[in-house]
């Protein structure tokens, strides 16, 4: 593994996340800056901590720390697109959320491989 780009947890979340974003431009302009903003700034966060934590995988801890970051901000999104739908009726919505249930499971793996077989 040369880079976090190699990961397919973060290849997954930046993908969701720019999926998010078109999603959040079909929103009626007085959610764009409400809620749309808010499920912008989580999706983007998952990729990040992500990153950021594979940045600090010398040390593991850090490393795991901010794999579970992500994977909070995975949780906050799903939140998020729960609301979305429930005052807008996007279908988009059930499609991105069952992605990122996938995305949540294999970060959840992840998270524990790095924590068991993780070697600094």
């Amino acid at each position: 593994m040369k880079s976090y780009k190699d990961l397919d947890v973060y290849k997954l979340a930046f993908s969701y996340a720019v999926e998010v974003h078109h999603l959040t431009m079909q929103l009626p302009k007085y959610e764009l800056y409400e809620q749309g903003s808010q499920i912008r700034r989580s999706s983007k966060s998952i990729k990040d901590n992500i990153v950021e934590g594979y940045g600090r995988r010398k040390y593991k801890q850090d490393f795991v720390k901010f794999l579970i970051y992500a994977h909070a901000s995975l949780l906050e999104c799903l939140s998020q697109l729960e609301m979305i739908y429930n005052i807008h009726k996007l279908e988009a919505c059930n499609d991105l959320q069952k992605k990122y249930d996938i995305l949540g499971a294999k970060l959840f793996t992840f998270i524990t491989y790095v924590e068991r077989e993780w070697r600094t």
